[in-house]
């Protein structure tokens, strides 16, 4: 399968993009070489070969959930650049 300058500028204008001349050139030869690749690829015997979600046998490493005590009121608001009674005190935003 071969892209054309046509199917190249339809893809632009979908995207909104303003392609020059040049640079639409460049862009079909360059997703030629990509497709051209991939059909080298199909060439490639998978038989008997396993559908791998990744290259290395990794998995999802998470720590143990464990409860823990929360932060006191005071420790919580001691940063706070300001603060109404036990709350932080921000600038209004809606009126």
């Amino acid at each position: 399968m071969k892209i054309t300058g046509k199917e190249v500028q339809h893809v632009a204008d979908l995207a909104r993009l303003c392609l020059s001349k040049e640079e639409e050139e460049k862009f079909v030869g360059q997703l030629n070489q990509i497709l051209t690749y991939m059909d080298k690829l199909n060439e490639l015997d998978t038989q008997g070969v396993e559908p791998l979600s990744h290259v290395l046998s990794i998995r999802n490493v998470f720590k143990e959930d464990k409860v823990k005590g929360s932060l006191s009121r005071d420790l919580a608001l001691a940063n706070a650049p300001a603060q109404e009674g036990d709350f932080y005190e921000v600038p209004k935003v809606i009126e």
